[in-house]
């Protein structure tokens, strides 16, 4: 039987269009102008001149530097700055962008993949664009024998997981969104929702492939989370703080991963299966169970799914980078402020400090944050990496690696810890 596809009808196309920019222009409205009248009330005003700025006052000076940007300097000091901008949802959601698309071009070119027409002049770099729009129009479509409200549910739980994982993550001195004493324990517990809220989701769709893959992903979320907890004991044995702040800073002299390659190498594994990474990809396996635990979402609920899941992995690629690589200590490099020098031969501080408002970072912040950085992205580097070298590994394979090997692997790694704690050469005060 043939089924004659419709005709294409210029005014249909031009109708959906137009009805997908009014939703996106009604939901920055929406969404926008509450956001800045809360910032405008929330944020602590500051005084300009003997006069103390008012939100409405705000608005007439945005077209003056001198007068908008002690308002800046004074809204990124704001808890809600951290958690909207940097180092929160905003810098991570940015990294996660950039991720996806270092992804694909990275594993086109070493498979010597050639792929269509690109979007964009530079290698493509619209085509982010286009697939954030098109899983935006898209539509959301619910099994009829679903569990409707845990299955919308799941897609939000697991991007609000991802979002307090990213909150436990410290940049630069000063600069984390939660800044906790029992900051790893706190990880620890975050990652520890991600299991359930994938069992509970591949439940909901009430479908057999979601069921699969969901089992598979509770297999292997189990049998690797111990032994990526045990590996971590080291780092927290040898500074005596649970404090990721206080970790990094510890690394000062020297990264724990020169003391403790063991623990780094078992976390780096299991972090690859935390995140359902080749070669264990075994959950969404596409090429054996259509999309594993995702094959029943569609549209912004898949959308949804894959934001979290490359805001978790910016976050472990970022614990590691604290716990085993030093965090954000570095050689300086940012070049120092220019100072005022007076005729006297007194160096005053920094000239922009004439300027209301500058400078916005310091110099100390911005070293740390582009130490981090770097080191972060060379981490993501390793992730993707095997994506384009490594096959698919069988599940029994998997369950022994994380329940016999990976986990005797950690327990040496304390003993190495133990070892050096004992024997005064390491300790909580560094080199003995």
């Amino acid at each position: 039987m043939s089924v004659i596809a419709p005709n294409f009808k210029l005014s249909e196309f031009i109708k959906s269009l137009i009805d997908n920019v009014f939703w996106i222009l009604l939901l920055l409205v929406l969404v926008g102008i509450p956001a800045v009248m809360m910032v405008l009330f929330v944020i602590e005003m500051p005084v300009i001149d003997g006069e103390l700025l008012t939100p409405f006052l705000a608005f007439t000076w945005l077209a003056d530097p001198s007068r908008i940007l002690p308002i800046v300097h004074a809204f990124m000091a704001t808890d809600i700055f951290r958690v909207m901008a940097f180092p929160g949802f905003g810098f991570a959601a940015l990294l996660a962008a950039g991720t996806i698309f270092i992804e694909r071009k990275m594993l086109a070119k070493l498979q010597l993949r050639v792929g269509p027409f690109y979007c964009g002049k530079f290698e493509g770099i619209l085509q982010l664009m286009g697939d954030g729009l098109k899983l935006i129009s898209k539509e959301i479509i619910i099994p009829a024998k679903a569990d409707k409200p845990i299955f919308w549910a799941a897609p939000v739980l697991f991007v609000a997981a991802a979002a307090s994982f990213v909150a436990f993550i410290p940049v630069a001195p000063g600069w984390v969104v939660a800044d906790v004493d029992l900051g790893l324990l706190g990880v620890f517990a975050v990652i520890g929702f991600f299991p359930i809220i994938t069992i509970l989701s591949a439940w909901s769709a009430n479908s057999k492939f979601p069921f699969i893959g969901g089992i598979r992903a509770l297999f292997q979320m189990v049998s690797f989370e111990i032994p990526l907890i045990l590996s971590l004991l080291g780092v927290v044995m040898l500074t005596g703080s649970l404090n990721l702040s206080e970790i990094a800073a510890s690394q000062s002299s020297f990264p724990w991963i020169v003391f403790l390659p063991i623990g780094a190498i078992v976390f780096f594994i299991t972090m690859l299966a935390e995140l359902e990474r080749i070669p264990f990809d075994l959950p969404e396996a596409e090429s054996e169970i259509v999309a594993g635990w995702l094959t029943e979402l569609s549209g912004m609920m898949y959308g949804l799914v894959q934001l979290g899941t490359y805001l978790k992995l910016y976050a472990f690629a970022g614990l590691f980078v604290v716990l085993f690589l030093g965090g954000w200590n570095g050689p300086m490099v940012v070049p120092p402020f220019p100072s005022e020098i007076l005729t006297d031969g007194i160096v005053m501080g920094p000239v922009t400090a004439k300027i209301p408002g500058l400078p916005l970072f310091t110099q100390e912040m911005l070293n740390g944050a582009l130490w981090f950085v770097l080191k972060t992205v060379a981490v993501i580097f390793f992730i993707l990496l095997p994506r384009g070298v490594f096959p698919r590994i069988r599940i029994d394979m998997l369950l022994n690696l994380g329940w016999t090997k990976l986990i005797g692997l950690a327990f040496v790694n304390i003993f190495i810890a133990l070892g050096l704690l004992y024997a005064g050469v390491l300790g909580p005060g560094g080199l003995q």
